[in-house]
């Protein structure tokens, strides 16, 4: 079927009907309307459009509607509606329509390695553009966060396609041109890897779309290095870091592996993200990864220690720090021991003091039966037990991605230990010590986190003085790289970095 309108979202907005470019609203929300619902494709609620773009106006619905009437005189053609709308949700239709990057982004994902050289060339060139350039401050934080994750993804489509001309057959003496332009726009890149192959798509990526994320991921990997140290006990402890530039730090949480994480739908991107400007460093917790697992102590003391002693092999003067779960109590507890060494917090789905201070008499009895479930259930090829975690940590994921943790589970730790860790994280106390935090801190929590509820993300930030607290619209402890609230989180870590020069 032959499309008889275009949109470029490569660059400035552009949309071509039957060969005449047309006149956009000079309204550049109502131009960044028009980009989101062609870039997602998908109906999207009328108030979380409102939301989105138009958060000043006393009536945003009607500002929706105004926007939508612009549009419409744009993108609709003979006999076809391109904007459908009920009152409910609002739509692109796309039949008939040709989209520069999932034309590009399809292209890549299907053609394997034979796309030929001339129309790499002319991708090469439409990818020079800024995904939706000018319209950055168009909507709210959360408007923010998803074309951040565009252009991260465009950025990506670009460097996959400057890797595969400069190993294309018919390159010839223009492959030293894209080989270069390749190392400028990834210093990283390992000239020896010349597969031009697109790998395979995760399960959360929308149809047509490579994951050039992942096989980023799989290059840092094979460029991450890993070493060890030693404990005030004698527990030997593996760290590893990836990335060039200022160091950040990220303290240990349970569930984490250092080999596996960068292959994890769960960790890889968010890990890749953090390591992008900087040398992004982190270790395995005692008893599971790449660290010793037969250690006589699983207390918290021993998990600051642990931390002490990767700063110290690694000789870090000042750094931020990043804790995750129990790993906020963790970078607390640092952080006002050695208020000299920490330049920043960063905390995210935390609490100050576990299960066995907060819990109700109920809920006590509850993890007392998990524990028990634990060491009965925990390295069996049966995952219910396990799933019980999965499912708490992630209800929004999809079945292969809990299956995916289900097994990383078993291979990250014993069942004993999975046991001793959430006995330990029970005991965890760090509520006087939050006033004496004298850092910057930010503060993430998901609204609706299943495992650890929103008050105690809340009463960190109101204990530490001068806190930020972003809540981020999730049920997931640990959250996805295709939800909302994954682009808000990494673009607040990015803004609170800045911000604060560090």
């Amino acid at each position: 079927m032959t499309a008889d309108l275009e949109v470029f979202l490569l660059g400035d907005l552009r949309v071509v009907s039957s060969g005449n470019e047309m006149v956009l609203p000079a309204s550049r929300k109502a131009r960044a309307l028009l980009g989101f619902l062609v870039a997602t494709g998908r109906p999207h609620r009328r108030e979380r459009l409102c939301d989105l773009l138009w958060d000043l106006p006393s009536d945003p619905r009607a500002a929706l509607r105004w926007a939508m009437t612009k549009l419409r005189k744009v993108v609709d053609t003979p006999g076809r509606s391109r904007i459908a709308a009920d009152r409910e949700r609002v739509a692109f239709v796309k039949d008939c329509v040709r989209v520069d990057t999932h034309q590009i982004y399809a292209r890549l994902a299907e053609a394997g390695g034979g796309v030929p050289f001339a129309d790499l060339e002319v991708m090469a060139g439409q990818l020079e553009g800024v995904f939706l350039d000018g319209l950055d401050n168009a909507g709210d934080d959360d408007f923010a966060a998803w074309l951040m994750a565009e252009r991260e993804d465009a950025r990506l489509a670009r460097l996959d396609v400057l890797r595969r001309l400069a190993a294309h057959p018919d390159a010839g003496p223009a492959a030293d041109k894209w080989r270069k332009l390749w190392r400028a726009a990834d210093p990283s890149a390992n000239m020896v890897d010349d597969s031009a192959a697109p790998s395979n798509r995760t399960q959360n990526k929308p149809a047509g779309r490579p994951d050039h994320a992942a096989r980023a991921r799989r290059n840092a990997l094979k460029s991450q290095r890993i070493g060890f140290c030693e404990a005030e006990d004698g527990a030997k402890i593996a760290f590893a870091s990836v990335g060039d530039g200022p160091p950040l730090l990220k303290a240990a949480n349970w569930l984490n592996h250092l080999e596996f994480d960068w292959a994890s739908p769960i960790w890889g991107r968010s890990f890749a993200e953090l390591a992008r400007f900087r040398s992004f460093i982190r270790y395995d917790e005692r008893g599971c990864g790449l660290s010793d697992w037969d250690v006589a102590d699983l207390g918290f003391d021993a998990f600051v220690s642990d931390l002490e002693a990767v700063a110290d092999k690694l000789g870090l003067e000042r750094f931020p720090l990043l804790g995750i779960s129990q790993g906020c109590a963790v970078s607390i507890e640092y952080a006002v021991r050695h208020p000299e060494r920490v330049s920043g917090l960063i905390l995210f789905g935390g609490y100050a003091a576990g299960w066995r201070h907060l819990a109700s008499p109920e809920e006590q009895a509850r993890r007392e039966a998990v524990l028990t479930l634990t060491k009965l259930g925990w390295g069996t090829d049966n995952p219910a037990y396990r799933h019980i975690f999965s499912k708490t940590f992630m209800p929004d994921a999809g079945p292969e991605v809990l299956d995916w943790f289900d097994d990383f589970q078993r291979q990250t730790a014993s069942p004993d230990n999975a046991a001793r860790f959430q006995d330990a994280f029970g005991h965890i106390d760090v509520r006087d010590r939050l006033a004496q935090v004298r850092v910057p801190t930010l503060v993430l929590h998901s609204r609706h986190d299943q495992r650890i509820p929103l008050d105690m993300g809340r009463a960190i930030a109101s204990a530490i003085p001068d806190a930020q607290f972003v809540v981020l619209e999730s049920k997931n402890h640990i959250l996805l790289d295709h939800e909302p609230a994954w682009r808000k989180a990494y673009l607040a870590i990015g803004r609170f970095l800045a911000e604060h020069g560090i």
